[in-house]
């Protein structure tokens, strides 16, 4: 296996872990993956900084209005991942929540997400992480 296909199987099992985290509820395991001075812009424009800051908003979600909600852990099979240098990614994304026993997301809860991960101490990090709600995309 090349030196490119294991880094885009660790950033794939990043993004399988953080919605296995957010399946458990677990802040701190969603927050794992980012760098300590990460970014990260919530869906309606909130910005959080730092891990810490990531790991205690989610915390808070998934103790809240966000309780008891589940991520669509398979959406992320095919994530988009480009390669900037050896050592940094951008990753598109799409996936979304449900809520209740429905494992279909709802109409509302559709995302697509933009990830900046980059390699620090040999391991892939989260700089940054933008959710969006998903749209139609363009025909050209």
């Amino acid at each position: 296996m090349s030196q490119r296909s294991k880094d885009e199987a660790a950033i794939k099992e990043i993004l399988l872990n953080m919605a296995k985290a957010w399946n458990a509820g677990d802040g701190a395991g969603y927050a794992a993956a980012f760098l300590d001075d990460a970014t990260y812009i919530s869906f309606d424009g909130q910005l959080a900084e730092g891990r810490q800051v990531i790991q205690d908003v989610h915390q808070m979600l998934f103790d809240g209005p966000l309780k008891g909600s589940k991520m669509d852990d398979q959406h992320h099979g095919d994530p988009k991942i480009r390669f900037l240098t050896d050592d940094s990614v951008v990753v598109i994304s799409v996936g979304g929540v449900s809520f209740g026993e429905s494992a279909e997301t709802d109409p509302d809860r559709g995302s697509i997400i933009s990830i900046t991960a980059v390699r620090h101490d040999d391991t892939w990090r989260l700089a940054s992480f933008q959710n969006t709600r998903r749209q139609a995309a363009y025909q050209q």
